[in-house]
């Protein structure tokens, strides 16, 4: 095991707040908090106002979520050795968090960590479903069961090829909790927004598993990426673009006001990323540019889409 520069060390994380909020990868939340605006919005457009309260308590337990999930995936892939085998990795987008890896946790107090996080959300779920109804108890369910099931055994949903539905899956849910706590009540509007984001989101995980593939692939992890081989699979992140910005098209046609078509702007940024992948798919190391616009791309089409639907007047 080795650190390389720009990764986190003990002696730079000295005080605990910081170093155990540092573990959760703090930098990738904001996918979540896209995830819960789109819920919001698509509430908003459905015609009810916005309660601030509620809203917030939504972000912010979806967020801890997230982050021991984050948690969890390190503690697991610190099991399976693929984090300790990954010479290839662009930090900070693969490879973890390294904080097992480089000594500033354990094993072990990254899973109480993360399993702790994953509690609080189980209790501020119970209150919002309180305050809410019911019926969001399945999706709070839902969500968290894909998130520990993504990387947990006996699943391990990302070492069998299933990380990406698992995504889609998880930022889905997320947008349509974040509708419930807000309507009380289910309706269709926020899981046919919220796919064409989470998307955008699966898209971030599968680019990532290029430079992570040998890695993957010593430790027993069927990736497509592994299973596909680079050249192959780097046309897959293409195809997951283009059916994400071609359902928001669909939708705006069919159920969505014409501003979520503002989505859509993101597209050259996924093309140009895209591209790049094709044409560097075997030599990973030269990655972290497309990697950077992938991520750009999700939180900005999430952001413009939940903006179209926000300033949208609701169907009469």
């Amino acid at each position: 095991m080795f650190a390389k520069p720009d990764e986190p060390a003990l002696e730079s994380l000295s005080n605990p707040i910081v170093r155990y909020f540092a573990a959760t990868r703090p930098a990738f939340l904001s996918v979540t908090l896209v995830a819960c605006l789109i819920g919001l919005a698509t509430a908003r457009f459905g015609g009810f106002p916005l309660q601030t309260g509620k809203a917030l308590a939504t972000i912010f337990f979806a967020l801890v979520a997230h982050g021991g999930i984050n948690v969890i995936n390190d503690y697991y892939d610190a099991l399976n050795g693929s984090d300790a085998a990954n010479h290839g990795r662009i930090f900070p987008f693969t490879g973890g968090s390294r904080f097992i890896q480089n000594g500033i946790l354990s094993r072990s107090r990254m899973r109480l960590f993360g399993y702790a996080q994953l509690f609080v959300v189980i209790l501020a779920g119970l209150w919002l479903m309180w305050v809410s109804g019911p019926g969001l108890l399945w999706i709070g369910l839902a969500g968290l069961f894909v998130g520990w099931a993504y990387s947990a055994p006996p699943l391990q949903l990302m070492c069998r090829g299933w990380g990406e539905p698992a995504i889609v899956a998880g930022w889905t849910l997320a947008a349509a909790g974040a509708d419930f706590v807000q309507r009380g009540q289910a309706a269709s509007l926020p899981w046919l927004a919220g796919l064409p984001f989470a998307l955008l989101v699966a898209n971030i995980l599968y680019i990532n598993q290029f430079p992570d593939r040998q890695a993957d692939a010593i430790a027993g992890k069927r990736t497509l990426i592994v299973r596909l081989g680079p050249e192959t699979a780097s046309w897959g992140y293409l195809f997951i673009a283009l059916f994400a910005y071609g359902a928001i098209l669909f939708m705006v046609a069919k159920v969505l006001p014409i501003y979520a078509a503002a989505g859509v702007l993101a597209l050259p940024l996924s093309f140009s990323a895209a591209r790049e992948l094709i044409a560097r798919a075997g030599t990973p190391a030269l990655l972290a540019g497309a990697i950077k616009r992938t991520i750009i791309a999700a939180n900005v089409s999430g952001l413009l889409l939940a903006l179209g639907l926000a300033f949208a007047a609701p169907p009469p």
